[in-house]
């Protein structure tokens, strides 16, 4: 599981729409581990960018440092038109021959439409833009969706439906669980808050499926004293088989294995944030012993306890 992406970004993007294609993936990682999702943030010529509101930002390289992706997101959003230079859409039209997939947000749909990279393809745009954008650009199936995955183009619109978009891609690489976590960390809606509940939850999943969030919000309550599955399904007034389904068909797990990972990312950020030892870490977290929480961490993470502390201060974005 990994994903590699580039972000080319030009001068007037947003930052909502940058910060809601990189957010999700960072929230990924973290979740996942640091060998899983990664970025890169790039510029035509290698030089800051400045944002519709103004804001500089430091790209990690130049156009021709997008190699060795598995994904090129073109970000553009005032002043699209105008970075539809020639020099521009040949690199372009050489770069997608190299990178498996590209892609364009907010605005960046019309730099890959104008270098010939979405003739034949379904694709979309920032609202304010569709309309115009259909009328030029006629070999172009334009569609008014949230977010366009067709063969190995892709385009989104403005920064909600980015970050529907990055959640997708998420699931696809990481699982449903996964993207189910990182959009708990973005989605929040008091209306359907749990008792006892931490954190946020996806509102499409929450009308779906109130018995699963209930479900995540007791055993994110009980992460030092496990409750048994039983005891949440009652609390949840499901029977163990119908929460067994419902897990397995929204997260791709059961409930015991999403349980133990939620535990399991308590005690990773212990181990990150705090001196405690490992003994007090697996009391704190539900384990029986240093020796079964050090064993389950591995098998999750891939990387020890003593690895995560050492590396506690972060790893590179790239």
């Amino acid at each position: 599981m990994s994903l590699s992406c580039g972000f080319l970004i030009f001068d007037g993007f947003s930052n909502m729409v940058l910060a809601s294609a990189i957010e999700p993936l960072r929230a990924a990682r973290d979740y996942a581990g640091p060998n899983t999702f990664a970025w890169r943030l790039l510029s035509s010529e290698g030089t800051d960018v400045r944002s519709s509101s103004g804001l500089l930002l430091r790209c990690d390289g130049d156009i021709e440092d997008a190699r060795n992706l598995d994904i090129l997101f073109i970000v553009a959003g005032y002043g699209a038109r105008q970075h539809a230079q020639s020099s521009v859409l040949k690199r372009l039209q050489r770069l997608s021959r190299s990178i498996g997939i590209v892609g364009g947000l907010d605005c960046g749909a019309w730099l890959l439409a104008q270098a010939g990279l979405l003739a034949g393809y379904r694709a979309t745009i920032h609202w304010q833009d569709l309309s115009q954008f259909a009328e030029i650009h006629l070999d172009v199936e334009v569609t008014s969706d949230r977010f366009v995955i067709d063969r190995n183009r892709i385009t989104a619109g403005g920064a909600t439906t980015v970050v529907d978009l990055m959640l997708k891609l998420i699931g696809d690489h990481g699982g449903g669980a996964l993207a189910f976590d990182v959009s708990n960390m973005f989605v929040y809606d008091a209306r359907l808050r749990v008792p006892d509940e931490r954190g946020a939850r996806s509102l499409s999943l929450a009308t779906r499926v109130p018995q699963l969030l209930k479900a995540v919000a007791h055993m994110r309550a009980h992460v030092e004293s496990p409750l048994s599955l039983k005891a949440i399904s009652d609390a949840t007034a499901t029977s163990p088989r119908t929460l067994a389904r419902l897990f397995q068909r929204e997260l791709g797990m059961g409930p015991g294995h999403y349980y133990q990972s939620i535990r399991l990312d308590v005690a990773r950020s212990l181990a990150e944030e705090t001196s405690l030892a490992a003994h007090e870490i697996a009391a704190r977290t539900g384990f029986a012993s240093a020796a079964s929480l050090s064993r389950a961490f591995s098998s999750h993470f891939g990387s020890t306890l003593r690895e995560t502390r050492r590396n506690r201060l972060g790893v590179p974005r790239n």
